[in-house]
């Protein structure tokens, strides 16, 4: 029987990276995570609210709200579409003081090609919800299983794996 350890295997990583680095690369890279988080609030904010204004470091949450007041498309649906645009969803209805939040955190080692598409990705999502609502409300369109009925899911879990 093998005994659960915590998150020690995660401390030992993050504890390498960080030795790895050294004191300059560590204080490099937490540079670039800001400069990163702040380069992608600046393409982002005149399309999602921003709920609290103020100096972001490493991330930063937007708030879906306009989106979801003006054409009835939530933060899920915007995730789920993300999804067709080739990118993972960040965190999405936290925290939970944010109506419809979207948590970003783009890393240190994202390339600025990178976060531009991200952007291009958002604000494309943006504009469908305002003109074709219902494409975002049915996302992803593009992945071998559609949207599931994530509640049910919980409630019935059923995992299978065909080889």
């Amino acid at each position: 029987m093998i005994s659960f350890y915590g998150n020690f295997a995660v401390l030992v990583r993050a504890y390498t990276y960080i030795r790895m680095l050294g004191p300059d690369g560590l204080r490099r890279v937490s540079e670039n995570a800001i400069i990163n988080a702040n380069y992608l609030l600046s393409l982002l904010l005149e399309h999602y609210d921003l709920p609290y204004p103020k100096p972001v470091m490493h991330e930063f949450c937007l708030s879906g709200d306009r989106q979801k007041k003006a054409n009835g498309v939530k933060t899920l649906d915007m995730a789920k579409r993300l999804l067709d645009y080739g990118f993972h969803a960040p965190t999405i209805y936290f925290p939970l003081i944010v109506s419809e939040a979207l948590m970003i955190e783009p890393t240190e080692t994202e390339t600025k090609e990178t976060l531009e598409r991200f952007a291009e990705a958002m604000i494309a999502i943006a504009d469908e919800a305002k003109n074709n609502p219902s494409l975002v409300q049915s996302a992803p369109e593009t992945t071998p299983v559609r949207r599931l009925d994530e509640a049910q899911a919980s409630r019935q879990l059923n995992i299978c794996c065909s080889l």
